[in-house]
């Protein structure tokens, strides 16, 4: 596979500043990068909900390490937020990163922003969530929704015993020897553009970091790939459905599923597009990164392409269709 040609032709890249792109099979990897801004597979993009694979992948870990099953009920980890918790009490830790938990999704992204950056304010935000309450019964339909991972990132930061950050950086970044994946703004980072327009590097909210925080490159979401993949127990369950036959797609915890058993996701920010493939069975893993919010099409049908000789599949609307 020529990545660098394929990447050419795509004419929804041509105008982008910077696209980076890599493919990883059985750990051998590819890459390439694309647009007059100079960019390699170590620049750093905002990967937004790409995070997920972070978070999910750190808390199954931790639950592992614990020994806690993955059907406890949520608010027996969150003990703080019983008193408020008007939730169904028996939505499990399974079922939140799956997105099957039926919450009634009436917290959005302004309200937990508005509870500021202190280290409490990711509780206070998974205390908004769960006082909500529900608008279905856990596992009876799959909707995409941030808050489940507000209380997700609330589950890793109570176990262990720290902030979410902190604990993400515990549990996984560093065992996993990533340098430049993290939610600060790294000092090589790539600009973000609406169209013509550069945007301005803004930070964060802490609230909403579980969800889609993280600044990461090609080379350290490629390695991300290459752990699940070698971590079988790991990819098992994150590759799992957790869905049912009627749902919208096929889910497991924190990635889409597709139709040869790809997993799959997309991010968007504002000034960035992302995404990612693994096959299991081959052993491939496969990502892109644009600073251009007008590039996922294109940055879905180049991992199409790249992955279809294996499958035979094509798959780049779903993967652009994706609700990230």
């Amino acid at each position: 596979m020529n990545l660098q040609k394929l990447m050419a032709e795509q004419t929804g890249l041509r105008d982008v500043p910077a696209v980076a792109a890599g493919s990883s099979t059985g750990g051998a990897r590819t890459t390439a990068a694309l647009g007059p801004d100079t960019v390699t597979a170590e620049s750093c993009f905002r990967i937004a909900s790409l995070t997920k694979v972070f978070t999910s992948a750190a808390l199954l870990r931790t639950l592992r390490d614990e020994g806690v099953p993955l059907d406890t009920p949520v608010v027996e980890l969150l003990p703080g937020l019983a008193p408020d918790w008007r939730a169904d009490r028996s939505i499990t830790v399974e079922q939140i990163l799956g997105q099957v938990s039926g919450l009634r999704e009436s917290v959005d992204g302004a309200t937990v922003a508005a509870l500021g950056d202190g280290d409490g304010a990711l509780l206070e935000a998974a205390r908004l969530v769960v006082r909500a309450g529900n608008e279905r019964q856990p596992g009876r339909r799959w909707s995409y929704y941030n808050g489940n991972y507000f209380l997700a990132g609330s589950v890793l930061a109570t176990l262990n015993g720290t902030t979410y950050e902190s604990a993400l950086r515990a549990s996984l970044l560093a065992p996993w020897g990533f340098a430049r994946t993290d939610f600060e703004t790294p000092a090589a980072s790539v600009t973000g553009w609406s169209g013509t327009t550069e945007l301005p590097s803004l930070g964060y909210p802490r609230t909403r970091r579980p969800s889609g925080g993280l600044w990461s490159s090609v080379s350290e979401l490629l390695a991300v790939g290459e752990r699940l993949l070698a971590d079988r127990a790991l990819l098992e369950e994150v590759s799992r459905p957790r869905t049912r036959p009627d749902d919208p797609m096929s889910y497991g915890l924190g990635w889409a599923l597709g139709p040869s058993g790809q997993m799959y996701l997309n991010g968007r920010l504002p000034g960035y597009r992302a995404a990612m493939v693994l096959i299991p069975d081959r052993d491939y893993a496969s990502v892109a990164l644009a600073g251009q919010e007008t590039a996922l099409p294109a940055l879905a049908r180049l991992l199409s392409d790249m992955q279809q000789p294996l499958t035979g599949d094509d798959i780049a609307e779903a993967v652009d269709a994706f609700a990230a």
